[in-house]
């Protein structure tokens, strides 16, 4: 059993180590995201030339939308195995994209580098979300573009994601809900005076499936906080698990409609100052 960091740091490094090995199975969702990328880019007004980083890009459906654009592009990701893949889909696609290994609380590129900073449900994961936002405004030059897209608490994605928070054993210390992400009140205060005309939109992910329960066994096996989360359950208390699939199905219901789950996302753009 693994013990528990009693230094912050140390707690917060084990944190990250956590998710990069939960998220590594992340690739057979991409399909589901690639028209929520297209949205994102367009939003984000990504044209050709534009320096634009994307910023978690898992498997690189952003940045290979950037740049299919004429975007001279970069994508950073902390799970190697997303990597991997992202370099796949670049070379089917026939474009250039310069992946790299890395946080996004600590992203080694130059102050002001990027005209654009992207996002697609990515940074709202950062442990702390003050510093992944220093960093991504700290890439970025000024009146360059800020544009993330995030999960709203009160519909599907963050609904089920606030569920499995209550099976799972607290975060450490410092730790921000990625679920914050989704709320206005919330960005507008995180991002502060740093940027202006910030602007939002909503958006609507189509995801086909036959039932709650088989939306839910390929979220299980391929979301990162859900895997790690049935893991534990499943190793240390089955009939607690058995609830929380049974409430996760009873959420998906509501959304489900033709053999297509709705899931509902925000997308934000700002300048910086």
């Amino acid at each position: 059993m693994t013990s528990t960091p009693t230094n912050p740091a140390d707690a917060i490094a084990q944190f990250k180590q956590t998710q990069k090995e939960g998220w590594k199975r992340f690739a057979p969702l991409e399909a589901i995201t690639t028209a929520s990328a297209a949205r994102l880019v367009r939003f984000a007004g990504i044209a050709p030339g534009m320096r634009v980083l994307d910023a978690g890009c898992g498997t690189g459906v952003v940045a290979v939308t950037a740049a299919r654009l004429g975007a001279i592009v970069k994508g950073a990701d902390l799970t190697p195995e997303l990597l991997v893949r992202a370099r796949e889909n670049a070379q089917i696609a026939n474009v250039n994209v310069d992946w790299t290994e890395a946080d996004v609380e600590q992203l080694p590129f130059a102050d002001g580098e990027f005209d654009a900073v992207l996002s697609q449900f990515a940074h709202m994961f950062a442990p702390r979300p003050d510093v992944a936002v220093s960093e991504m405004l700290r890439v970025l030059r000024p009146g360059g573009t800020l544009a993330f897209a995030t999960w709203p608490p009160e519909l599907l994605v963050g609904r089920t994601m606030l569920l499995a928070s209550r099976y799972m054993p607290p975060p450490p210390p410092g730790v921000s809900s990625p679920m914050l992400w989704g709320e206005i009140n919330f960005i507008q205060q995180r991002l502060g005076d740093a940027v202006q005309n910030v602007a939002f939109d909503r958006g609507e992910m189509l995801v086909p499936t036959l039932s709650p329960q088989h939306f839910r066994s390929n979220v299980e096996r391929s979301a990162g906080p859900i895997i790690k989360m049935v893991e534990m359950l499943a190793a240390t208390n089955p009939e607690r698990l058995n609830e929380f699939r049974k409430e996760f199905d009873a959420i998906v219901a509501e959304y489900l409609q033709d053999n297509v789950a709705r899931q509902g996302y925000l997308i934000t753009r700002a300048r910086k100052v």
